[in-house]
C-alpha cells in the first residue's frame, strides 16, 4: 500500500512540477530592446554552465547585473521572460543559468551546496568580465532551488547587494523533516525530479540510499551547510537587500521558517506572503506575465541597485493577503501582523443531545483532569492536501482543503470546536496547539489541523503542522507544543474553529502503526489550549 502511495505521490507531483515549470517553446525576444544568447559559462572546477544572457539596448554606461540560478529540474528557460522584461524595461544585464547537474549544463546535483554556490560566484565573475556590467550593483534572484543558492550566496559574497528569493528556504531540515516528521510527498518529488531531468551527486545518492532505508541522518547532517539559517551572522554582516516572496500553503519550503528568518535578518528586508503553494504565486511572473510578486521585486531591484526613488523604501516592508481570498495588508514587521492572541481551552470530548460524535469545546476556561484515547495508524478524512494540487486550488479557485467535520471518525482522532463568530474573525499569524499525549509506542505521528467551518460542519483548512514523537515512553505522558504554519485566514460571520489532530497524513511519512493509541488529555499543571492570533 505505501509503496502504490509512493508512485501515485511521485507521478502526480512530478506531473504537476512540469506544468507549472514549462518554460516558454522560444527564447527570441520579439521586438527590440535586448538582446538574448546561449553561452556557456565556465563554472566551480572546470565545468560549462549553460546560461541564457540577456543583454539590454539602448542603454549607456555599465548596467546592474542580475544572476538568475534556475530552480530544481529546470533549465536556463525559466526566467527568460521576467529577464527580458528586466533588461528591456530597467536595463538590467541578466544571466540566468541552469544549476549545475540539470539538463545542459556539467556536474552533478549537490543540493545547494559549496560547489553551487562557488558556481554562482563564478557566474558573477564571467558577468563582469563578459559583459559591461558593474561591479558596484549586482544582485541575484531565484525560485525556489535559485532562491536558496540566492541567498547562501549572499551570505558568502559581499558582492552581492540585493537578493529576490521566491519559494525558497532557510532551513532546509524544518523544511523536509518539520517536528521529526518526513515531508513525504515533498522528497519523493524532489528525488524524482532529480533523477528525470539531472544527474545526482554522491550526496544526493546516499542521501535517497539511506531515506529508502528509513534513515535521513545523513540528508540531516548536510542540512545545515545548506540553510542560509546557520550563515545569518555572515548574511547579517554583508546586508544585502532582501525581498522574500512565499505562499501560505507551500508544500515543500513550508512559510513559518521564513517568518523567523525575517525577525533574524538585521540587513533592508521585504516579506510578501499570500495564497498559493510552492512557486504558484510567482510562476506565471516568470515567463514574463503580469504579477504581483515579480513587479514588487522589480521595485525592490529598481531601489537598491539602480538608486530608483519609487518609495518602495518608505512602504512597510511585511505585506500580506488572506489564504481564502481579499486585499494585501501591510505592516512594519511580522510581529505587528498580530494584534492579540486568544487562549482557548480544550475541554474532555464527549457526546451531548446537539453532537452525537464525541467533540471537545474550544472554551475560555482552562478544563483539566481528562483523557481521551484514539486509536493509532489509521487515518481519518482530515488531511493537509495534495502538495502542489491543494494550494493551487485554494489560490486560484478558492477551494480549500476540506473536510465534513461530522464525518471525522472520533474513534481516530481528537476534536474540539468553538462558538461561532457572529462578526467573524480575522486569523493572523502564528496559531499555537498545546495538549498532553499519552502514547503506546515510542515514536508516533500526530497532525494538528485548524479549521474553519461552517453552519453545515464542512471545514475549510485554515493551516496544520505534523509532530512526531521519537523516543517516547510508552505510557508515560508527553507535552505537546506545536507552532502551526503561519496564515491570514478571514473567518466568515457565524462560522466557528475546530481542531483536530489525528495519526496519519498522505503528505507525510507516518511513524503510527495499526494497533497502537494515543491519548490525549489536560493535566492542571499544563491545560490543553488552542492560541488564536488575531487582527
Amino acid at each position: 500500500m505505501h509503496t502504490t502511495r509512493t508512485l501515485l505521490a511521485s507521478a502526480l507531483a512530478s506531473i504537476l512540477f512540469v506544468f507549472i515549470f514549462a518554460p516558454p517553446a522560444s527564447a527570441t525576444t520579439p521586438g527590440t530592446g535586448a538582446q538574448v544568447s546561449y553561452e556557456t559559462v565556465p563554472g566551480h572546477g572546470g565545468i560549462d554552465l549553460k546560461a541564457m544572457v540577456i543583454t539590454p539596448t539602448g542603454y549607456d554606461g555599465p548596467r546592474p547585473l542580475l544572476v538568475m540560478p534556475a530552480a530544481w529540474s529546470t533549465s536556463n528557460l525559466l526566467y527568460v521572460g521576467a529577464a527580458k522584461r528586466l533588461a528591456y524595461e530597467s536595463g538590467y544585464q541578466v544571466i540566468s543559468y541552469t544549476s549545475r547537474g540539470f539538463w545542459d549544463s556539467g556536474g552533478e546535483v549537490e543540493v545547494a551546496g559549496p560547489q553551487d554556490v562557488a558556481d554562482a560566484r563564478a557566474v558573477i565573475d564571467w558577468g563582469l568580465r563578459e559583459t559591461d556590467a558593474d561591479s558596484e550593483r549586482i544582485g541575484m534572484a531565484g525560485i525556489s532551488y535559485g532562491a536558496g543558492i540566492s541567498l547562501l550566496t549572499a551570505a558568502e559574497d559581499d558582492r552581492v547587494k540585493a537578493v529576490g528569493a521566491l519559494s525558497g528556504w532557510s532551513d532546509l531540515a524544518g523544511s523536509i523533516y518539520a517536528n521529526e516528521t518526513i515531508s513525504f510527498q515533498a522528497v519523493e518529488l524532489l528525488l524524482t525530479s532529480a533523477r528525470l531531468t539531472g544527474r545526482p551527486g554522491d550526496a544526493l545518492q546516499e542521501m535517497e540510499s539511506e531515506y529508502r532505508k528509513g534513515n535521513v541522518q545523513p540528508a540531516l547532517e548536510l542540512a545545515p551547510e545548506r540553510s542560509v539559517s546557520t550563515k545569518m551572522d555572515a548574511l547579517n554582516a554583508n546586508g544585502p537587500a532582501v525581498m522574500i516572496g512565499h505562499a501560505w500553503n507551500d508544500g515543500i519550503f513550508p512559510a513559518g521558517q521564513f517568518t523567523d528568518f525575517y525577525g533574524a535578518y538585521t540587513g533592508p528586508k521585504r516579506l510578501m506572503l499570500s495564497a498559493g503553494d510552492h512557486a504558484t504565486p510567482e510562476a506565471f511572473g516568470a515567463f514574463g506575465l503580469p504579477n504581483e510578486t515579480w513587479e514588487s521585486l522589480t521595485r525592490w531591484f529598481d531601489h537598491h541597485l539602480r538608486g530608483a526613488d519609487n518609495g518602495i523604501d518608505a512602504e512597510d516592508p511585511v505585506r500580506v493577503k488572506p489564504n481564502n481570498g481579499g486585499e494585501w495588508a501591510s505592516y512594519p514587521d511580522w510581529e505587528s501582523v498580530t494584534e492579540q492572541r486568544t487562549t482557548l481551552h480544550l475541554g474532555e470530548p464527549e457526546r451531548s443531545w446537539s453532537n452525537w460524535q464525541y467533540t471537545g469545546g474550544l472554551e475560555e476556561e482552562p478544563r483539566t483532569g481528562w483523557d481521551y484515547g484514539v486509536r493509532a495508524g489509521v487515518g481519518t478524512t482530515a488531511e493537509s492536501g495534495t502538495l502542489l494540487l491543494s494550494g493551487a486550488l485554494q489560490q486560484f479557485a478558492r477551494i480549500p482543503t476540506g473536510v465534513s467535520l461530522p464525518l471525522v471518525d472520533r474513534r481516530r482522532a481528537g476534536v474540539w470546536t468553538g462558538e461561532a463568530h457572529p462578526d467573524g474573525v480575522r486569523i493572523s499569524g502564528t496559531p499555537q496547539a498545546e495538549v498532553t499525549v499519552t502514547p503506546t509506542d515510542s515514536e508516533q505521528s500526530l497532525y494538528v489541523y485548524l479549521y474553519d467551518v461552517d453552519r453545515h460542519g464542512t471545514g475549510s483548512l485554515v493551516t496544520h503542522k505534523p509532530y512526531t514523537l521519537r523516543d517516547a515512553e510508552p505510557g508515560q505522558p508527553v507535552d505537546l507544543d506545536v507552532a502551526l504554519e503561519p496564515v491570514v485566514w478571514e473567518v466568515p460571520s457565524g462560522h466557528r474553529l475546530a481542531l483536530v489532530v489525528d495519526t496519519r497524513d498522505a503528505r507525510y511519512t507516518d511513524e503510527s502503526d495499526i494497533g497502537e493509541r494515543v491519548a490525549f488529555g489536560s493535566p492542571e499543571s499544563d491545560p490543553a489550549a488552542l492560541t488564536v492570533p488575531t487582527a
